[in-house]
C-alpha cells in the first residue's frame, strides 16, 4: 500500500469513527429527551384527558382553577410591562452613561438569579409582614401587601427583573451610541431618539426578554408560595393551584388538567422564543 493509500485509508477510518460517534451522541440525546421531557409531557396530557374532553373541561372550569388562571394572567400582565420598562432603563443607563456605581448596578440586576425565590419571599415576609419592619406602618394605614395580590406581584417582579435587562444590555453595548448621537445632532429629542433609533435596534431582543419574563412569571412557585397565603380561590396562582389539587386528589383529572394548561402556556412561550431566536440572532 502506498503512502497516499495509507493516508486515504486513515482519513476514511477517522470519518467512519466520527459518523459512529455522531450517531451515538444523537441517539443518546434523543433517548434522554424522550425520557426526561417528552414522556412527562405526554403523561400529563394523557392523565388530563383520561375522562375525555368533557371531564377535562369540567376540571379546568372549576371556580378555584379559573380564579388561579385569572390571577396568574393579572400578575403576568402587570409584571411584564414593568420589567420591560425597568430593563430598558437599566440597559440604557449602563450602556450609554458612565457614573459611580455603574458596576454595582450591573451586579444588583443579576441578584435575583443568584437568590432562591423562597429566600426572596421570606425577605418580603420580614419586610411587609405583620411583624415585619414595615408591618406597624402598614397596619396603621390599613395597607395590605402580603397574602394578597400586591405581595404576589412584588415577589414576581423581583424574580423576573433581570430577564429584559440581560437581553437588551449586550445588544446596546455592541451597537454603541453613534446613531443616537447623530440623531441628537440633527435635532431629535430624547423620546424621538428612543422611538426612531434605539427601539428599532433592540426590538427583537426586547421581545425575547419579555417572552422569557412572561414565562417565568407564569410559572413562578417558590416566592409566591411564601407571600400568597395559598388560599384557594383567592390567592392561589396556577402553579399553587396545581400543587393543591395534586395533594388533595392526586388520582383525579383536576391536577393534571391544570398542569396541562400551564404546560400549554410554556409551549407557546417556547415557540415564541424560538421564533424570536431567529430574528434576534440568539439561535
Amino acid at each position: 500500500m502506498t503512502a497516499q493509500e495509507q493516508v486515504a485509508a486513515g482519513r476514511h477510518a477517522a470519518m467512519a469513527g466520527e459518523r459512529r460517534t455522531a450517531r451515538v451522541l444523537i441517539a443518546l440525546a434523543l433517548v434522554t429527551t424522550a425520557f426526561l421531557i417528552l414522556a412527562p409531557l405526554v403523561y400529563i396530557f394523557w392523565r388530563a384527558f383520561a375522562e375525555g374532553t368533557s371531564g377535562y373541561w369540567a376540571a379546568i372550569t372549576t371556580p378555584e382553577t379559573l380564579h388561579a388562571i385569572w390571577l396568574t394572567v393579572i400578575v403576568t400582565v402587570v409584571v411584564v410591562p414593568v420589567n420591560v420598562a425597568f430593563g430598558i432603563a437599566v440597559a440604557w443607563a449602563i450602556a450609554r452613561f458612565r457614573f459611580p456605581g455603574r458596576g454595582l448596578l450591573m451586579t444588583i440586576v443579576e441578584i435575583p438569579f443568584s437568590i432562591s425565590p423562597i429566600i426572596a419571599g421570606i425577605s418580603y415576609l420580614l419586610l411587609y409582614g405583620r411583624q415585619g419592619f414595615l408591618g406597624p406602618f402598614l397596619r396603621e394605614h390599613d395597607i395590605t401587601i402580603l397574602f394578597a395580590l400586591p405581595g404576589i406581584i412584588l415577589v414576581t417582579l423581583f424574580v423576573t427583573a433581570p430577564f429584559v435587562a440581560r437581553e437588551v444590555l449586550p445588544l446596546m453595548l455592541a451597537k454603541g451610541s453613534e446613531q443616537e448621537e447623530a440623531a441628537v445632532t440633527l435635532g431629535a429629542r430624547g423620546w424621538q431618539v428612543f422611538r426612531y433609533v434605539t427601539l428599532p435596534g433592540i426590538r427583537w431582543a426586547l421581545l425575547y426578554g419579555a417572552v422569557l419574563c412572561a414565562a417565568r412569571a407564569v410559572g413562578e412557585f417558590g416566592g409566591v408560595s411564601v407571600v400568597s397565603g395559598r388560599v384557594a380561590g383567592q390567592t392561589n396562582t396556577l402553579p399553587l393551584q396545581i400543587e393543591l389539587l395534586y395533594n388533595e386528589m392526586s388520582t383525579s383529572v383536576a391536577a393534571f388538567a391544570a398542569a396541562s394548561t400551564l404546560t400549554m402556556i410554556a409551549i407557546v412561550a417556547l415557540i415564541a422564543k424560538t421564533l424570536l431566536d431567529s430574528r434576534s440572532g440568539h439561535g
